[in-house]
């Protein structure tokens, strides 16, 4: 399993968008991470029956959202960081100055896995586009 990127991050190796679902914790952990001043919460992914949960920094704004996880060298097997979209619209990200290679995972209206755009190449600005709309990523 990888993480997630500029996004979104969190990681997920050979999952199904129409098996996985993803759902937020109702409890918000109180951690800042120091990095980034972001506030970190509690991601629970449900795929094939097993629940696997993250620590995922909250981007909510859009300064938040433009930095992603730039400049990064490294991160943890089970952190992330969530990009929420409201209302739901489609969604493109790039690497710009992301060192790491991250798993960017596209989430519907949902809460399902739309796409995932998997190890993403550190640096290239291609575009790497959701299925559809999402509300995040």
């Amino acid at each position: 399993m990888r993480l997630v990127l500029a996004a979104l991050a969190l990681a997920l190796a050979g999952c199904s968008p129409a098996s996985t679902g993803v759902a937020q914790s109702a409890q918000a952990a109180a951690a800042i991470r120091p990095v980034s001043g972001l506030e970190v919460i509690p991601l629970t992914v449900i795929s094939g029956g097993k629940r696997l949960t993250f620590k995922v920094e909250l981007a909510k704004g859009p300064i938040e959202q433009g930095k992603g996880l730039m400049f990064r060298t490294a991160m943890g097997a089970d952190e992330g960081m969530v990009f929420p979209l409201n209302p739901p619209r489609p969604a493109g990200f790039y690497m710009r100055n992301t060192v790491i290679p991250l798993d960017i995972i596209f989430v519907g209206p949902d809460g399902r896995i739309l796409n995932i755009a998997a190890n993403t190449v550190p640096y290239d600005e291609t575009s790497l586009k959701s299925a559809g709309p999402v509300k995040a990523v």
